[in-house]
């Protein structure tokens, strides 16, 4: 919120310290050869390069952050599109109607964001179809980066099934390869570092030690983003894309409701119509209460 446009400072110091720790425990310093060949990496990579980088600049570009995260839980339309086209697969009526649900949902949030850029562009007769053009340009980031990151996904489930699961190493390549890239964002980089270091003092509880309380939050950022990241990494050896898709959109809802409600962003009835149009959608197609179903069964005798 202080800097919205500090986006590539913070990828490129969650891809330095993932690839830092890959190279030190996952490498072994450079000794260790990649069991998947170095070249289907570079496709990843450029890939996954281009996915952080598109969604980064949509921020900048009168994208609000519940929006933001709102039309990447799209990415499940986008993965079965893919996977009808590129794997041939077929679907049931019911995963069709679940995927009919999330698009609805999607549509919603999206045009009442325009409403709201529209109502604001209004204020400033001069400005206002300028900031529209550039939110409609922000839509089109979204959009590229949502079949980007579908097709991302498509290939690592593809390149598993050829040579094995190595969530571990294919984590280190895929943060690793990427870091000169960012030597072409070296500029703005830079620029946020320095406005981070002009933000205010901070004590960090426990340890005691002063710094400027952005580079704090950027540490924290960093930390959890390991986390979250390795486990998602752990997660598509072990599933197809689709579910990993399912859990992180599942997560990124979670996220929604804590920006909601901690930030207090604006958020009307339409949007929260069109949020529960993607989830219950998500759900659908999970068949999550076909499972619940033998479940409950098993538990109603126990109980009586």
């Amino acid at each position: 919120r202080q800097f919205p446009g500090c986006g590539n400072i913070v990828t490129f110091s969650q891809f330095l310290f993932i690839a830092v720790e890959g190279f030190i425990f996952e490498a072994n310093f450079g000794r260790k050869r990649p069991a998947i060949p170095i070249r289907n990496y570079f496709i990843m990579v450029a890939m996954f390069f281009t996915v952080s980088v598109v969604n980064n600049y949509a921020l900048n570009l009168n994208i609000a952050m519940p929006l933001h995260m709102i039309f990447r839980s799209g990415s499940l339309i986008a993965s079965m599109a893919l996977g009808i086209i590129i794997l041939k697969k077929r679907y049931s009526v019911s995963k069709y109607t679940s995927i009919a649900l999330v698009s609805l949902g999607i549509f919603t949030c999206t045009f009442m964001s325009a409403k709201q850029v529209a109502s604001d562009s209004s204020l400033n007769q001069e400005d206002g179809p300028q900031v529209f053009l550039w939110w409609l340009l922000g839509i089109a980031a979204l959009t590229f980066a949502l079949l980007m990151s579908a097709r991302m996904g498509i290939f690592q489930e593809t390149l598993y099934q050829r040579f094995g699961k190595h969530s571990k190493e294919a984590l280190f390549y895929n943060h690793a390869l990427p870091l000169p890239g960012f030597l072409l964002l070296a500029p703005n980089i830079y620029h946020h570092a320095v406005l981070f270091n002009q933000s205010e003092l901070f004590q960090v509880p426990v340890i005691g030690l002063t710094l400027p309380i952005m580079w704090f939050y950027l540490l924290m950022n960093v930390i959890t983003q390991y986390v979250c990241i390795r486990g998602v990494f752990i997660l598509t050896t072990e599933c197809t894309s689709l579910t990993v898709t399912l859990v992180v959109t599942l997560r990124k809802f979670v996220s929604l409701i804590f920006s909601i409600l901690y930030f207090q962003n604006p958020f009307t009835g339409w949007h929260w119509l069109g949020t529960a149009f993607v989830f219950v959608g998500t759900l659908m197609y999970t068949e999550v209460w076909n499972s619940l179903g033998p479940f409950l069964r098993r538990r109603r005798p126990k109980e009586e």
